[in-house]
């Protein structure tokens, strides 16, 4: 398809022609252009980010093609070719379209409310072996995520494997159209997007519209509301489940699952314990049953499914250095999406990848495609593993620098490791290669407990926040205090990628670092001392200026230079503030001395959170506007206003005014009590046992002997004490922990490095990971159960337990 052929399509129309190459990339982010003569960009106008505002920019970078949703002066652009529509993201579906038409291969489609990636990369490994396989990278199943991932198909492609996901009414029809599947899969129905669909029925009607044309859908008949749809559907089905009427009878065990099938029976092992796990599984093992495998190979190939992390990872590696692990699969629409998630983060890279397997195109072919990508992302050093890699190293002479192995043993066996210092190395490579075995050199060696942060969840949040804001708002991300225990650096990375207004910190050392960690975004400093003007001046940060004494001390320090200050004024939360006895002087040292530019005014409301102290509320908003309407009098000047955080952003729209301060809310925890159905959870604080033990009736577990075994009893203990930020307060069973997807409580007393829990009555091994918060034990629930707060649940968690970022290509 060449750009001459958009407006034949029905995309849009041409307004000016130049060259006409054949289209190769779909580009919507211009944050992750790639530069080639074939790149097409779509620029799309949302409510906070218009595309149209980077043509320019990537004009000059070398970009040719552009498909825009409002006129501009094309006259500007004499070298591009621009093609005008009313929705550029329905051009972008149109042309996937009809990419799509142009193949006959059978298409796999997958949805419901769980499961979906997890399913997609499993029928990926399970397939693979005979087909060559299209499929979407990470779980880019929207709107967007849909097309560029059907255009992915190439002529050696013999089986796609496509997900989608809805979130309202009138979406799906159009990506059915887009991936036209033959086989479907509905995995199963939840409270995801609830809020976008007035009834479940309505929400298993709309998914069920992907599979309007499929020759087959497969799926569980024990979930019953499913079943009942598609019985009243026209959709030709292929069911499974314990119901004897289902095509495929699957009676679960505690290990395996007995199966009948065509007449035949035979038991079949699942290496997963989660009923999640084990569902998912067998959604594959129907599609597999459906294309005529045998029993003893799905067997075979069930057995050497892993869990698939679905995302990037993030972690802390050897001398200084971070570790992206993204091991379970390799493809070049997947390189692309760790490589941009690369370009997000300030150090030198290094890429290590093994050769693509089955990408359908001549080894010179790829490689010159992966240089390409690895140039174009600034990659520094660039290490190469498997014969095709090696044979065509030619083609990566302008990395600064390479070198390649015929395997990862060869890898392992001669490469200085410790060479790496301060370095973002991602490592990459087809399952065969076995990469874990170079992530586990590569990683620092730390106890088994973790916090993980799901960037995506993050970014997610930060997005849900922006949507409740008016126009223009601007937004402080607060990221002190570790960034609430979740890690500073990464996070202001994240941030500052994804283009945030400001930063705030508590103390200037933690300006500091972010600064020697190349984050240029402004940053305040909450909590400024006298001792730390120097610095902050020299690091370009901005103190907030809080009382008389300290705006005295700065204005004698700067003498005659520029710098920027906040000010802070106290109406009635009692911490820090310009008390209204000083707002007279304060004003007349301003005037006194006009290289101190205010470039804010904040404060803080006292109980944002509920609704009972909103009168209190209002009655601080009038304080503060009061001293901010004297200072724009008498300075003539307009700074920003500021005096929402994260539960005033929720509760109190009203007072947005020119920016908000988003503080814990970022990270998913409700601030306000009220269950906010839009935040997702974005930290995980992990664990394992270390040991199980049969406790007698009579014994006692722990320090002090605080736990007694009433009974014949069972205890675990776990890697994570006081010394981890896992309070003792927890101690005697006023704590809980989950396992397995029960709850066990804390028995005797929290230690500084274990802690011992009931478990009698679960089924668990040792190395079993446990959950302290996240994911089925919210941290609300746990900060209650020692009458404390979400705050200091995330803060205390202490700086030696190792933070493991994730991410879907965000």
């Amino acid at each position: 398809m060449n750009f001459s052929d958009l407006e034949k399509i029905g995309a849009g129309k041409i307004v000016q022609a130049v060259a006409d190459p054949a289209i190769t990339y779909l580009i919507t982010d211009s944050r992750k252009a790639v530069l080639n003569e074939g790149s097409l960009f779509f620029a799309i106008e949302g409510p906070r980010n218009d595309g149209h505002a980077h043509i320019a920019k990537l004009y000059q970078l070398g970009l040719r093609q552009f498909v825009i949703e409002k006129n501009i002066d094309v006259e500007k652009y004499p070298e591009a070719s621009f093609l005008i529509v009313s929705s550029s993201i329905c051009a972008l579906q149109i042309i996937a379209e009809v990419h799509r038409r142009e193949f006959e291969i059978p298409v796999i489609g997958v949805t419901g409310s769980n499961g979906k990636t997890i399913i997609k990369e499993w029928l990926y490994q399970l397939l693979s072996p005979d087909y060559s396989v299209a499929k979407n990278p990470g779980s880019y199943n929207s709107q967007i995520g849909v097309p560029l991932s059907v255009w992915s198909i190439q002529l050696h492609h013999q089986l796609g494997i496509f997900e989608a996901g809805v979130s309202q009414p009138e979406e799906m029809q159009q990506l059915e159209k887009i991936i036209a599947p033959s086989i479907g899969i509905f995995t199963n129905i939840g409270t995801a997007h609830d809020e976008g669909f007035e009834t479940l029925e309505q929400k298993i009607a709309e998914k069920l519209k992907l599979f309007v044309h499929a020759k087959i859908l497969i799926y569980c008949s024990d979930h019953r509301a499913i079943t009942t749809a598609v019985l009243q559907s026209n959709i030709k089905k292929f069911s499974w489940g314990a119901s004897p009427i289902s095509d495929i009878i699957a009676i679960a065990t505690e290990s395996d699952y007995h199966i009948s099938f065509h007449e035949k029976s035979f038991n079949l092992s699942i290496p997963f314990s989660d009923q999640a796990s084990r569902e998912n599984a067998m959604h594959c093992v129907a599609v597999m049953l459906y294309l005529g495998y045998n029993p003893e190979t799905i067997q075979t190939r069930i057995n050497g499914l892993k869990p698939i992390p679905m995302r990037l990872e993030l972690k802390e590696g050897i001398n200084q250095c971070q570790l992206v692990d993204d091991t379970y699969n390799n493809d070049l629409a997947g390189l692309q999406i760790s490589l941009d998630f690369l370009s997000s983060l300030q150090k030198k890279k290094v890429v290590i990848l093994s050769d693509i397997l089955q990408s359908g195109m001549s080894e010179e072919e790829l490689a010159k495609s992966i240089s390409s990508l690895l140039l174009k992302k600034q990659v520094h050093e660039f290490i190469g593993i498997g014969p095709a890699l090696r044979s065509q190293q030619r083609y990566f002479s302008e990395i600064p620098f390479c070198s390649f192995y015929l395997s990862t043993e060869d890898l392992l066996n001669q490469f200085d490791f410790s060479s790496f210092y301060n370095r973002l190395i991602l490592v990459k490579g087809a399952r065969v290669f076995q990469f874990e075995k170079i992530v586990q050199r590569l990683q620092r060696k730390v106890h088994g407990t973790i916090m993980e942060i799901d960037m995506g969840k993050l970014v997610h949040n930060l997005n849900y926040f922006k949507s409740k804001l008016k126009p223009d708002v601007k937004v402080m991300a607060m990221v002190k205090a570790f960034a609430y225990g979740s890690g500073s650096e990464e996070v202001a990375n994240l941030l500052q990628y994804h283009r945030i207004d400001y930063l705030g910190v508590a103390y200037a050392d933690e300006g500091i670092e972010l600064r020697k960690k190349k984050i240029s975004l402004p940053i305040m400093v909450m909590n400024a001392t006298e001792e730390s003007f120097a610095t902050m001046l020299s690091q370009n940060l901005e103190p907030a200026i809080y009382s008389l004494k300290l705006l005295k001390a700065f204005a004698q320090f700067l003498g005659h230079r520029k710098a920027v200050v906040h000010l802070e004024v106290e109406t009635g939360l009692h911490r820090l503030g310009l008390e209204e006895d000083d707002w007279d002087e304060v004003i007349k040292l301003l005037k006194k001395n006009p290289e101190i530019e205010v470039r804010s005014v904040f404060s803080h409301l006292s109980g944002s959170d509920e609704k009972r102290h909103d009168s209190f509320s209002y009655k601080q908003f009038d304080r503060y506007q009061k001293f901010y309407n004297r200072l724009y009098r008498e300075l003539n000047s307009k700074p920003l206003r500021h005096i929402l955080n994260s539960a005033g952003i929720l509760r109190l729209p009203e007072f947005q005014m020119d920016m908000v301060r988003l503080g814990i809310g970022l990270y998913g925890v409700d601030p306000t009590g009220e269950k906010i159905a839009g935040l997702e959870m974005a930290a995980t604080l992990k664990t394992v046992i270390s040991q199980i033990k049969k406790i007698k009736p009579g014994e006692t577990i722990g320090y002090a002997r605080r736990g007694v075994a009433e009974i014949e009893m069972t205890t675990a203990t776990i890697a994570i004490g006081y010394a981890d930020g896992f309070s003792r307060s927890f101690s005697n069973g006023r704590g809980s922990v989950l396992l397995n997807g029960k709850k066990a409580s804390v028995i005797g007393n929290v230690n500084m490095d274990m802690t011992m829990v009931d478990i009698t009555g679960i089924s668990a091994h040792e190395g079993d990971e446990v959950i302290i918060f996240g994911e089925g034990i919210p941290i609300n629930e746990v900060a209650d159960s020692i009458g404390t707060i979400p705050y200091e649940i995330l803060t205390n968690t202490s700086e030696r337990v190792k933070r493991i970022f994730v991410s879907e290509g965000i």
